[in-house]
């Protein structure tokens, strides 16, 4: 596995490689989501790209930029022990140089829930995943169900703008218990750690209420809104539409049950997509294994 920091460097070697290109954006402090994610462009590409940059444009004042996880050497060890042919590691300081000022602006469907409640965050994402882009140029870019209104925002960039980069969504990685994986859960308490779980029964619940043929989302909701145990508190639990993240009046399939919680001073979200009549989920991207071509 080749380690390179600069766009210039990322790009010619990237070009060299096999193609299709699959393409792993992270920030580090690997964990089983992650490597699932590895695992499945291995599956359905030549060969594979991981990006390992913490992005200080998505965080914002009073969050946790300086203490988030930062575990480089252990990182690349899991990246090459998968056979990873490429990681990118860049700086922030050639990231962001002196003057830097351009920004993308994600429109309306940045403002809702996670925008609303950390502006100027997925314009930093967005940003970052098009320099990301630019300098690997991948076939396709594969992204964790978890951070769902991060997958709709960068599915829409992708769109508006025009790349030819293909977006993957894969399935969420669980703890036995429901906890969706994160990055920041080594920062949770025992006690909320055990509490944790109660987030994915609660939305559970409200998907059990709508597959029930529940209509009103209020009504729904209020069935997750009890489960949640202490210490966890809601930031929000809301069912959107999955295209446009605009909470639900009614209740339309296809749809989304997303919430977030606080723990302490740690912020967790997850979500449940909930298919349309048809049976095709509204986040997720079928598994299509690359063909490989037999030995004569």
């Amino acid at each position: 596995m080749q380690t390179v920091v600069t766009p210039g460097s990322a790009r010619a070697i990237a070009r060299t490689l096999p193609r299709p290109l699959g393409f792993v954006p992270t920030m580090g402090a690997l964990h089983a989501g992650h490597l699932a994610l590895v695992e499945r462009a291995k599956l359905e590409n030549a060969s594979v790209v991981v990006s390992l940059f913490v992005n200080p444009l998505q965080f914002g004042p009073g969050e946790d930029f300086e203490r988030y996880p930062r575990e480089f050497a252990n990182d690349r060890k899991l990246l090459e022990e998968r056979g990873v042919e490429l990681l990118y590691a860049p700086k922030p300081e050639r990231m962001y140089p002196a003057g830097f000022a351009s920004s993308i602006d994600v429109g309306p469907l940045g403002a809702q829930l996670e925008g609303a409640r950390r502006p100027g965050h997925f314009a930093g994402v967005a940003t970052v995943v098009a320099k990301l882009l630019h300098a690997l140029e991948p076939t396709s870019l594969y992204l964790g169900q978890k951070d769902v209104q991060q997958t709709a925002v960068i599915r829409a960039m992708l769109r508006d703008l025009d790349m030819a980069t293909n977006p993957i969504v894969a399935p969420t990685v669980r703890e036995t218990n429901g906890l969706a994986l994160s990055s920041r859960n080594v920062f949770l308490s025992e006690t909320a750690r055990a509490a944790a779980p109660s987030f994915f029964r609660a939305l559970r619940a409200v998907e059990s209420a709508i597959e029930g043929g529940e209509l009103d989302p209020a009504a729904a909701l209020a069935s997750g809104r009890a489960l949640l145990e202490a210490p966890l508190t809601w930031d929000y639990l809301e069912v959107v539409d999955p295209a446009t993240f605009v909470p639900l009046a009614r209740i339309v399939r296809p749809a989304l049950v997303v919430g977030a919680v606080f723990a302490g001073t740690t912020r967790l979200i997850d979500n449940l997509p909930l298919a349309g009549a048809d049976g095709v989920d509204p986040v997720l991207t079928p598994f299509r294994p690359r063909a490989v071509p037999s030995a004569p």
